[in-house]
Order: structure tokens, then sequence, then C-alpha cells
């Protein structure tokens, strides 16, 4: 009997303590549906690991132990889904969120977190918008389309010598931002730009814009959009003799580009740039994630999943600084997050919001492998 109780006693203390340990709940919005869905699954399971490996350690805040719980929800990279995905997780009393992949919903959906008082960390929304509406509670840990589309601009026309440069965009915040600046840089390194087309995040058929662009002659095409757009892109500009470097931002710079481009794609045709980077030291540090990544989820790193774990662990780093996961009283601690060495590199942020010194890395693409050009600050 006595045995019994002792163990009944015991029991009733672990409930006690499962109890009574914080839940601390972390959003998460990104494109799980659509086009787009394998980088939006690629930003989810940055998070969820993110998550797995914060519990499996144990994280203390204000004495407190704490678990962490991912609310993940889908955006379908539309702007009113984007927008009803964050009141949804608004309503769950989130403590912060991280997302969304997207500027376009990035940006509409960072209103109603400010005006609920909720951190937003964004790892992929690149639109200079986004941190330039003056809330205090948006941030982002890579580099913007300033910074994007300037260097994509400047090394078309000083390194690879484009001398008719043609720009299409897809007329999203990310895609048409992200050719207005690298236009704007060609311009200014002296380039010529012969023809801007543009046609949607949704399109299939590009033969009349790149029928238009032929009789134009580019050497070089940018194209501000996404890879389930760009692949099919490259397609028909094959079909059709255009023998261009075909340029882009990140949102093309992803390992499925060669599998939907297919044999389409010649060695070193394509030149693109992500917002992030690594190189010396700081390259084992990601190495060590994809291995990671790779095991928990049977698939090979996309693009954004390790800046969406940053973004997790920087959100709690600024939690057990701060003693709290109350939102209002965390937030201070996250604005001036500075030196958090993160698997992408160090990160801190300016007064927008902005990451300090962000990288760029410019990539190509031999025998349909992603290769590194350079990284650069």
């Amino acid at each position: 009997m006595k045995l019994k109780a002792l163990l009944g006693a015991g029991l009733m203390v672990g409930v006690g303590l499962v109890q009574a340990q914080e839940v601390i709940k972390i959003g998460h919005v990104g494109p799980v549906s659509g086009a787009i869905a394998h980088l939006g699954k690629d930003n989810e399971n940055g998070a969820r690991l993110a998550i797995e490996e914060l519990n499996a350690k144990g994280v203390t805040i204000g004495g407190k132990k704490v678990r962490f719980e991912l609310l993940a929800e889908d955006d379908a990279a539309d702007p009113k889904q984007g927008t009803a995905a964050a009141q949804k997780l608004i309503d769950q009393k989130i403590n912060g969120v991280i997302g969304h992949l997207n500027s376009g919903t990035t940006i509409p959906a960072s209103k109603l977190y400010n005006d609920a008082g909720i951190p937003q960390i964004s790892p992929s929304a690149t639109n200079p918008k986004y941190t330039r509406q003056g809330f205090k509670t948006a941030f982002r840990v890579v580099a913007d389309d300033v910074h994007l589309g300037g260097l994509l601009g400047r090394y078309a026309t000083k390194d690879l010598k484009g001398q008719a440069i043609a720009v299409i965009d897809d007329r999203t915040a990310y895609g048409q931002g992200v050719a207005d600046e690298f236009e704007k840089a060609v311009k200014a390194a002296g380039g010529k730009v012969i023809g801007r087309e543009f046609t949607s995040d949704k399109a299939t058929d590009f033969m009349p814009i790149l029928t238009t662009l032929k009789g134009k002659k580019p050497d070089i095409i940018f194209f501000g959009g996404m890879d389930a757009v760009a692949g099919p892109m490259l397609k028909q500009m094959k079909a059709l003799g255009i023998q261009a470097k075909f340029m882009g931002g990140d949102g093309i710079c992803t390992a499925e580009l060669a599998k939907l481009a297919g044999d389409a794609m010649a060695d070193a045709q394509v030149v693109c740039a992500e917002a992030g980077g690594v190189d010396g030291a700081l390259k084992k540090g990601m190495e060590d994630f994809a291995v990671r990544y790779k095991k928990r989820f049977n698939t090979d790193v996309q693009i954004y999943a390790p800046y969406v774990f940053d973004a997790v662990n920087v959100m709690v780093d600024a939690m057990v600084k701060s003693n709290s996961a109350d939102p209002a009283k965390y937030l201070p601690t996250l604005a001036k997050t500075t030196g958090y060495k993160g698997v992408t590199g160090t990160i801190g942020f300016d007064e927008k919001g902005d990451i300090k010194n962000g990288a760029l890395t410019l990539f190509t693409y031999k025998a349909g492998k992603r290769e590194t050009i350079t990284v650069v600050r």
C-alpha cells in the first residue's frame, strides 16, 4: 500500500509540473498550398525544427520551464488569405509570429500584427516597404530588394557586360519591387534596358511577351518573380531560340528551378541572388543545419528554412533575456538584438527592423545543381 501511495503521489507531482509548465505559442505563416508550396513547406519545416530543438534542450523564461508550440497557417501566397491567417493567429493569443514568406502577404498582415502588438520576423519578405511603414513590431533577417536588385543590376552591367537587358515582372509586391530595383541599378551603372514586360504569378503562357523581347535581341532577361513561373519561362525561351542569360532574385534561386526548367536551362545561363548567405568559417553551421534538416524531414533545404530557424531562435532569445514571453515586454529587447550568432550568420537589427550588414549570395546552375559565385555584404 505504501509503495502504491508513493507512486500515486509521484504521479500527481509529475502531472502538477506538466500543468505548471507555461506554453508559448509561436505562429508561422507561409504558402503550403499552391504553386510555391515547396517553399512554404520549407519555411514551415525550419520553424518546426527550431521549436523541436528548443523543447528538447529545455528553456527557462522568468524562472519557469516553458514549452513552445508551433501554430502553422497556410496563406497560399494570397494577400487576402494572409490577413485571414494573421487574424486567426492573433485570436489564438500567439506570443510572436514568424512569416510570412512573400512580401505580398507579409506587408498587409504586418498591420494586423502591429495593431495587436505582436512581434513579427519575416525570414524571406524582401520588399523594402515592409519595414518602412513605421511599425515597431516588424523585423526581417534577410537583406531587402534595394540591396538584392541593386547587386543583380550592377552584376548584369559590369560583370556580365550586358548590352541589351530586358526586364519582366509578375506584378506582385516582391516581383515588381525587385525588378524595379534591378532596372534602377542597371541604368545607374550605365546599362541599357531595351524593354519592360509583365505577367502574373499564375501565368503559364509567356510566348507573346517573349516574342516581343526576342525582336529586340536581349543578351540578358531579368525576371522578378518565383521559380514556379521562371521554370516554364525558361522552357519557352528555349522554344523560341532565345539564348540570353536569365537573371532573377531569391524567388527563382531555388533547388526546384532546375527541375521546373528541365533541359531548357543551359549551364551557367541562370544567374540569381539570394538574400543571405555564409562563407568562410560560418559555412560549417549552415552545413550542420542542412544535415539535421535532411535527417528530420527526409528532404533537402530549398532556400529559406535556415532563416526561419534563426528567426524563431532570435525571438526566443529576446524572451529569455527579458524574462518574459509577453510581447509588450520582450519586444524592446528583440529590437535591440545585436551580435546573435545564428546558422545564417550574425544577426542584429537596425532602427527600422532590418538586418544589419545583411549578406547576399550570387549563384548560377551547372548540370542542374546550384553553385555559389560569391557572397557579398
